[in-house]
């Protein structure tokens, strides 16, 4: 099989393209580094089967020409990060939709199958948890430039599903629970890397909020293993699925494990959303998946849990250091 990856020098899809590599596929990697790097690609250089392009998805004629030599798309590229979405709502709606538009569109020539990496925060202010896919979505007000990465991934959503639906494209959606692991960059505000980073400089590790915010951390290799079931599985065209893990920690909680591992000696900083983001700054209390659609399907089961998953990520910063 040969894959094509957007976005895959980012983190998730550079560890997408190392497992198909090891499975014997060929990959295809599309890229503007924007906020992918190239180091994590570095090390699939000269490995049969490999090859990259640094370029946007907006260059249609090379987007088509990649689509049209693959079996199977993975679209990963899109604006992310909190501190990204805060700072530039344009260039995540425009990035978003556009990027997404323009890939099924070439897909749809050749009936290509299509995985699109959705996000948990489509799911916005929904109370009910935990969340299941059929769910309603509940985002603030477009005053709140906040929520402008959740309505640009769930118009990606509305495309995809549509695109099945009116042009027979086999599509499949997976709703990312804060994925997590070695490679992944604290930049853009990924809470675990940063806090990681910041323990290792000695500190402060600064807490958003009040700390008592939780979430689920997915590793990024049971994720992995997970987005490329689903494309194998013609009953999940045209369907959502969430992925990640469904064990809750405290943000406070996380930043005590990780201070506790590197040194019981950094401090821990509280900071208040109006001053790490923006004056309004809305956040989600809870956002736990419901991981029963996906297990019914492809026996779905994260296998390693947060602390094994912190542990794995300090080592990976402590060898790059």
């Amino acid at each position: 099989m040969h894959y094509f990856l957007t976005g895959g020098a980012g983190f998730i899809g550079s560890h997408l393209a190392e497992a198909l590599l090891a499975e014997g596929h060929s990959v295809h990697v599309l890229d503007d580094l924007s906020t992918g790097s190239i180091r994590n690609i570095e090390h699939l250089k000269g490995r049969p089967g490999f090859g990259y392009t640094i370029d946007t998805v907006f260059n249609e004629p090379l987007l088509a020409e990649l689509a049209d030599a693959a079996d199977v798309v993975f679209h990963l590229a899109a604006a992310v990060g909190v501190f990204q979405i805060v700072e530039s709502p344009v260039r995540t709606i425009t990035t978003n939709i556009g990027g997404t538009e323009l890939v099924l569109k070439q897909c749809a020539k050749k009936k290509k199958t299509v995985l699109l990496a959705s996000t948990s925060e489509v799911y916005g202010k929904a109370n009910k948890v935990p969340f299941t896919e059929d769910d309603d979505c509940v985002l603030g007000p477009s005053s709140k430039g906040r929520w402008s990465y959740a309505c640009s991934k769930l118009i990606d959503e509305f495309l995809a599903i549509s695109y099945w639906k009116e042009r027979k494209l086999p599509t499949i959606v997976a709703r990312l629970f804060n994925t997590v692991g070695p490679r992944q960059s604290g930049r853009y505000g990924m809470v675990l890397p940063r806090f990681v980073q910041q323990a290792l400089s000695g500190g402060p590790i600064t807490v958003f909020g009040d700390g008592q915010q939780s979430r689920c951390f997915g590793y990024v290799g049971d994720v992995v293993r997970a987005l490329v079931r689903l494309t194998r599985e013609p009953r999940a065209y045209g369907e959502v699925y969430n992925v990640g893990n469904d064990r809750e920690i405290t943000i406070e909680a996380l930043a005590r494990m990780i201070r506790d591992k590197v040194d019981p000696n950094v401090p821990i900083r509280y900071v208040p959303y109006d001053q790490a983001y923006e004056t309004g700054f809305e956040d989600m209390r809870r956002r736990v998946p419901d991981l029963g659609k996906i297990r019914g399907l492809i026996d779905y089961r994260p296998t390693i849990d947060t602390e094994q998953i912190v542990e794995s990520v300090i080592e990976h910063f402590r060898s790059a250091r």
